[in-house]
């Protein structure tokens, strides 16, 4: 995409102090950027964590860049400033006097030891919105613990369903925990932006990842807490629904959800399963959920005599919801996600160029573009700094 459509972009004219290192917080920045905000990514002098993660690395010639690092930092720009150093401090403060929002995720009290505390930011720059992200909160018995992504899938319950009946407790294989508290902050961060559009005031925002595993609990959270029954693993089965989940057909696996009586009829009739649909036990869904193991038991043959395609093309057809189970490498072959330009390839300064997913969202017909590639360790330092009118130091 050739074509600037940066300023029509809703956060146009914004710009984002961005003091956030390795997922959750440049999750949030990312996204920012992404709807147009002029975000600066603060690192420290030897970068953001991030940066030496890895393998895997992408390699071009002596360039070499960190997979982990490009995934949540596109649409940014860097600065590297070591905020003990008496000078960088004043340039981030001039930074933060010159932003609409300031994003965090140190332990809580680290910003505040470093002389950039809510309380007195909001005294001298009134419009600004704080956020904040950690892994308990700012407030509470384990506020000063440090959080990570699998602490908090483990103490947020998560883990306890998540897995294979019987079998030890799984950690989703990504860091979810991490990428939906980075949703959360996007989400009060604009609604903070919208507040202050009526007040003038801005707003302090705490998100943390344990109460953000929690809320991502939904339904599993509500069979504890209206129904007193504690969740337990259940591998790809839905507890309310049958049939609904992965299963295995000729050459390889397919989810099926299969969410109400028409459907069921509907995929009876496609997959030719007429001994299933004139079994009184399946006719409903409370009757297939009591009997899901002999159904399990008959309709799993069946299956195997497809392929995912053929499942796929005679549900379709049907309107039934269905999917194959792709390796990422599918996700990127299918046609679907081609053709609505997922992945996009991008100039970079060291790697010639790189490929990363596009923003997720679509305004009237446009998908925001990725305007800058994620950028180099203080590839910005100077033209940042000029625009807080301040001298890059001398090159020792």
């Amino acid at each position: 995409m050739t074509q600037d459509f940066s300023a029509a972009l809703p956060l146009a004219g914004l710009k984002v102090a961005d003091f956030t290192r390795v997922l959750t917080g440049p999750f949030c920045t990312m996204l920012l950027g992404d709807l147009g905000a002029d975000v600066i990514k603060v690192e420290p002098p030897q970068g953001d964590d991030t940066r030496s993660w890895g393998p895997p690395f992408m390699q071009r010639g002596d360039a070499c860049e960190s997979t982990y690092f490009l995934s949540v930092n596109r649409n940014k720009r860097s600065i590297l400033l070591d905020l003990k150093n008496a000078e960088d401090f004043a340039a981030a403060h001039a930074l933060i006097a010159s932003a609409d929002i300031v994003v965090e995720n140190f332990r809580p009290g680290t910003f505040d030891r470093l002389g950039l505390s809510w309380e007195r930011l909001h005294a001298e720059f009134p419009r600004l919105i704080y956020a904040s992200i950690s892994g308990f909160g700012q407030s509470g018995p384990y506020r000063d613990r440090p959080g990570y992504d699998v602490i908090a899938q483990g103490m947020g319950g998560l883990m306890s369903y998540n897995g294979e009946q019987g079998r030890d407790p799984q950690r989703v294989g990504v860091a979810v925990a991490d990428v939906f508290a980075g949703a959360l902050i996007t989400q009060g961060i604009l609604a903070a932006l919208y507040a202050r559009e009526r007040t003038g005031e801005g707003q302090r925002i705490d998100v943390n990842l344990l109460e953000g595993v929690i809320a991502l609990g939904t339904s599993q959270i509500s069979r504890y807490l209206a129904g007193g029954e504690i969740p337990k693993t259940q591998g790809n089965d839905h507890a309310s629904i049958v049939p609904y989940g992965t299963f295995e057909c000729s050459d390889g696996m397919i989810n099926l959800a299969v969410g109400n009586d028409s459907l069921w009829r509907k995929f009876c009739a496609a997959l030719e399963f007429t001994a299933l649909l004139a079994n009184p036990d399946y006719a409903t869904n409370e009757g297939r959920v009591d009997h899901r193991a002999a159904l399990n038991t008959e309709l799993l043959p069946g299956l195997r005599r497809f392929t995912r395609a053929e499942i796929t093309r005679r549900l379709d057809a049907a309107g039934v919801p269905c999917g194959p189970v792709y390796t990422i490498k599918e996700v990127f072959e299918d046609p679907h996600v081609q053709a609505r330009g997922v992945a996009v390839t991008v100039p970079h300064p060291t790697l010639g160029e790189t490929t990363v997913t596009s923003p997720p969202w679509d305004f009237g017909g446009v998908r925001p573009p990725v305007r800058r590639a994620p950028p180099t360790p203080g590839q910005h330092t100077a033209e940042i700094l000029a625009e807080l009118g301040r001298t890059a130091p001398e090159p020792s």
